[in-house]
């Protein structure tokens, strides 16, 4: 481990820091290394830090002029400059001097130099800042005091050269020969990339450029970080006082992305007719005809040539206003990931922004639409990517102006979907909200005179796996993954990966110009490509390995359960589901025939919107359907906790005591707010309030015990109480104690002596709602159960899978038992409620006997099966001319189904 490796270094600590210590001082005797003279400086930068003099350090490093050295003054090593050694750096000849230079030049500075002072840099141009260090008012110091080799060398043509080792000052000759190329193309050809080019006084390496968009892609590093750290490298002590050249990084940094874009594209120049998306990489995977596949291939093998798409929004790539937004200069508008701007703009203007509602549920991407931020020129950026490999499509890459906008999502996918795409006519596309978005895309792109799609082209909408669930409950079989034919091992949510690397610097380009963002946006987006790329051949293996073993457990879970139908019922659920697959494009509605297709019992929700909506606008009675429903709600969260309380046995753990105390305390404070609510509903007056009729005491706990012994549910909480009784009882700190002011806690007989039988009413067709609920999870969990048994715990060949087998099996008892404990409550209160035969009939009372239902009764393959052998409660919802079996068939066929998908 890594402490193991720190205690194998402990023994080492002193050693490494009298070594460090010795590396300090100069070597005995101190002479040159090379000539025998006396040794002046030392150069970290080289192995074993030679000590050198003048001459010797001067002519080794010859190749190497951007090496930080050292001095000696008699006391200790101080930092010093190749330029005060008279090194020069000669361009062309192979790095000799040029045999046509003047031989008037100069001769090469030697010793110290002076301070320069400000406006007299004889190569002070524009666009580069004097070489004297700039300081606030606060850090004034004397120039004098600025140590020598951070000042710039007078007297002769220096150039201001910044390398990853630092800023240095370094004397350049050029060729002056007569064929000679211009002095910015003699510095370029030197891996010099120089800031201007009419007398040029700075340059920077290609070596800290390169460095500096590494740091920038995989750290997020601004230029305003970078550039302060070559400034502590320069110097440590003194970076405040290294010559400032954080513009001019920004501007090489800028040319140098559109010169290694063309490069690695393969242009040789940049005059050729360009086109969109050009300078930046897609997916080595997805199919691109006259790319990676052949114009032999049969395109209309619909699956496997078919595009998955993604889509989607990031609201941190946000873009502030520019202060001068005509002054701008585009590099590569287009050409990378970022549409181009002015078609952009166009469209924007020609297409009004038209609000759908949707009939799903309010999701942000809708609401917020048209949420406008005055002062951001754009609140973010809309993307299409390939939803199976992760990569960013070439220009698809669209600004938000106000909120995820149709109109923006409209551009970037038909973008995406014209890129590469000559002969393909099948594309899936995943979108968080493509329930309404894919309701009227063909009518708003038929509609616009800027978008175009193929009319050939068929688009299977989805929705990603974790989005969907937080759709409405249509919206899963309609648009999961699962349920799409060749979809194949895809979540449909790979883009919600991609914006993390993109957010690496979406911070630094909030304050840019808007081409500066745009290329920096498409850099990052084209490492994010590159890096997929060449990690997709591992990445695909270790998913065919995957999918290779799930495909056999699939195989086999769906054979099971074929074995266990009739041949007729395979023929009918196979037509069902080829008819739904065919038609799914057109109407995804049709894919409803993977949920249960019964009619269920009203819930009780259900009901309560119905009370709600013949409710009296106002009176005693106004809100009293959702004041009983709360009620009902805190009493099932009392079952359930002291379920969840036995469950943990009496020596639970710290955090599962801390979870029960935390509900406990909701629990509490909601009991609280619904017994204020009550004395509203209930009319309970001042005097009956101060009555103490109570005895205070507290009945047995609900829910404990309740399938150890069918009586744990007690009528001591439904009796012919007062009103001032129940209001001194469930008042009481006991959350466990079964007093609630529900009407059902009076009796029906002092109800109705109370005028409170409207609410007793109200009550009683809540609590059947409840009931309902309660025997429709009962039903759910009983035939999971059945079904895990006979598919997942019988044929468990190993201790893994039985044990995983096993936790599932337990937590659905847990369910169970919450199920049926909350529907022995709700009997109960009906009968309090005076509830009559015909009701408590259909409601019968649940045994512990019915709980146990064998797996041999859900075995839609065995032979004649009787009534008795399940349960009243399977049967209730179903009509009288229905199969009995119905409901555990519709059960059978939904599992056959799901386990083909």
């Amino acid at each position: 481990t890594q402490n193991d490796y720190i205690r194998e270094w402990l023994p080492y600590r002193e050693d490494f820091l009298h070594i460090l210590l010795d590396l300090e001082a100069p070597p005995l005797p101190r002479i040159c290394k090379i000539c025998q003279k006396d040794g002046v400086y030392r150069c970290p930068d080289c192995m074993h830090q030679p000590l050198l003099c003048t001459n010797c350090c001067r002519t080794t490093h010859a190749s190497h002029p951007f090496h930080r050295i050292q001095q000696w003054t008699g006391n200790f090593f101080e930092d010093s400059a190749l330029h005060m050694t008279g090194l020069q750096l000669h361009l062309g000849h192979g790095g000799a001097p040029c045999p046509s230079a003047s031989a008037n030049e100069a001769p090469p500075l030697s010793g110290q130099s002076r301070p320069t002072t400000a406006g007299k840099d004889g190569d002070q141009t524009k666009g580069d800042r004097q070489d004297t260090p700039t300081m606030d008012d606060d850090e004034w110091e004397d120039v004098d005091n600025i140590p020598l080799h951070l000042r710039p060398p007078v007297g002769s043509k220096h150039l201001t050269i910044v390398d990853v080792t630092g800023v240095h000052f370094v004397l350049v000759r050029p060729c002056q020969c007569p064929n000679a190329e211009s002095y910015p193309l003699q510095l370029f050809r030197a891996k010099l990339c120089p800031s201007t080019f009419d007398k040029p006084s700075t340059a920077f390496t290609f070596s800290v450029l390169d460095d500096f968009l590494r740091d920038n892609v995989e750290c997020g590093t601004s230029g305003m970080n970078y550039y302060s750290k070559l400034r502590r490298v320069t110097s440590n002590v003194f970076p405040h006082l290294v010559v400032d050249r954080y513009r001019e990084l920004l501007r090489v940094a800028r040319q140098w992305r559109l010169l290694k874009l063309l490069k690695w594209s393969g242009f040789q120049d940049n005059m050729n007719p360009s086109k969109d998306g050009d300078l930046v990489i897609f997916c080595a995977a997805c199919p691109q005809p006259g790319i990676n596949v052949g114009p032999t291939a049969n395109l209309d093998e619909s699956w496997k040539y078919t595009r998955a798409v993604v889509m989607d929004g990031n609201f941190k790539a946000e873009h502030m206003h520019e202060r001068r937004p005509d002054d701008q200069v585009w590099l590569m508008d287009g050409r990378g990931f970022m549409v181009r701007n002015p078609p952009y703009q166009a469209y924007l203007k020609a297409t009004p922004h038209i609000t759908e509602k949707s009939s799903c549920n309010n999701h942000k991407a809708i609401s917020q639409a048209s949420a406008s931020r005055g002062k951001l020129n754009s609140t973010g950026v809309g993307a299409t990517a390939c939803a199976r490999h992760g990569c960013f499509y070439p220009h698809s890459v669209v600004d938000f102006q106000k909120g995820e906008r149709q109109l923006n999502m409209d551009y970037s996918l038909t973008h995406a979907l014209s890129y590469n795409m000559t002969g393909i006519e099948n594309v899936l596309c995943f979108y968080d909200i493509n329930c309404a978005y894919m309701k009227n895309l063909r009518r708003r792109i038929e509609s616009s005179d800027l978008l175009h799609l193929p009319p050939s082209l068929r688009i299977t909408a989805g929705i990603g796996m974790w989005h969907v669930h937080g759709h409405k409950k249509e919206c899963y079989t309609r648009y999961s993954p699962l349920f799409i034919k060749g979809a194949g091992w895809v979540d449909g949510e790979i883009i919600e990966t991609l914006w993390s690397t993109l957010n690496i610097v979406s911070a630094s380009t909030r304050g840019m110009t808007s081409p500066h963002r745009q290329e920096l946006l498409d850099f990052q987006m084209n490492d994010s490509n590159f890096m997929k790329m060449i990690r997709m051949a591992d990445s695909l293996s270790r998913k065919l390995k995957t999918a290779r073993a799930s495909v056999v457990l699939a195989r086999d879970a769906f054979e099971r359960f074929n074995k266990a139908i009739t041949p007729e019922q395979q023929r009918n659920w196979g037509r069902q589901e080829e008819t739904a697959l065919l038609r799914r494009v057109h109407d995804p509605s049709v894919m409803d025939v993977f949920e249960i297709q019964l009619k269920k019992a009203p819930t009780v929700h259900a009901v309560e919107l119905r009370l709600l909506e013949k409710s009296p606008r106002q009176g005693v009675h106004h809100g009293a359907a959702s004041w009983i429903t709360r009620g009902l709600a805190i009493e099932e969260a009392e079952i359930i906790l002291n379920i969840y309380r036995k469950d943990n046995g009496p020596n639970p753990s710290e955090l599962k005591r801390l979870t029960i105390a935390r509900r406990a305390e909701k629990l509490s404070a909601d009991r609280s707010r619904f017994i204020a609510d009550g004395r509203i509903y209930l009319r309970v007056d001042d005097e009956f309030e101060r009555s103490d009729e109570s005895d205070g005491r507290t009945d047995l706990t609900l829910g404990q015990d309740t399938l150890d012994d069918e009586d744990a549910v007690s009528n001591d909480g439904y009796s012919d109480s007062s009103l001032v009784e129940v209001f001194g009882r469930a008042s009481s700190n006991d959350p466990t104690s079964p007093y609630l002011p529900l009407p059902s806690k009076f009796g029906s007989a002092y109800c109705k002596a109370k005028k409170l039988h409207r609410l007793a009413q109200m009550e009683l067709e809540l609590r059947m709602g409840q009931a309902n609920d309660a025997l429709h999870g009962l039903r759910l969990a009983l035939a999971d159960k059945a079904v895990i048994f006979r598919g997942v715990v019988r044929p468990a060949t190993n201790y893994s899978m039985r044990t995983r087998a096993w936790q599932m099996i337990h937590s659905i008892d847990t369910s169970v038992k919450q199920c049926a404990a909350i529907y022995r409550q709700c009997r109960l209160a009906m009968i309090s409620l005076g509830a009559d035969s015909d009701i408590l009939d259909r409601y019968q009372e649940l045994q512990k006997s019915h709980l146990s239902a064998t797996a041999a009764a859900f075995t839609q393959g065995a032979h004649d099966h009787r009534d008795s052998h399940l349960p009243w409660f399977w049967t209730m919802d179903i009509p009288k001319d229905t199969d009995s079996k119905s409901w555990l068939s519709e059960f059978y066929r939904i599992h056959w189904l799901r386990a083909k998908a």
